[in-house]
């Protein structure tokens, strides 16, 4: 057996995990239990996974970072959106 497909396997387990968190923010009208300098730093240590893949030439690690990077990135959007919005709300 390929040992390739453990790291498909694996890219799929790991990525696909993220898919219910990402339909969670979309629908949600509060994601203030959600970290930002959490998911700046996950986004930016996924885009250098990605990178490092690419540079090795490793299909897992480059299909699995690349969804990764694309799913937590719109979760990250949601939630820099969310904070624009609070910073220019008139305190009461």
């Amino acid at each position: 057996m390929n040992l390739e497909y453990f790291g498909y396997l694996a890219a799929f387990l790991t990525t696909a995990s993220f898919l219910p968190q990402v339909l969670h923010a979309l629908r949600a009208p509060d994601l203030s239990g959600i970290s930002l300098s959490m998911y700046l730093m996950f986004v930016s240590g996924v885009a250098l996974w990605l990178t490092y893949g690419i540079l090795l030439g490793a299909g897992p690690l480059i299909v699995s970072n690349a969804i990764t990077l694309l799913l937590s990135s719109i979760i990250l959007g949601l939630k820099i959106r969310e904070e624009m919005r609070r910073r220019d709300e008139p305190t009461r």
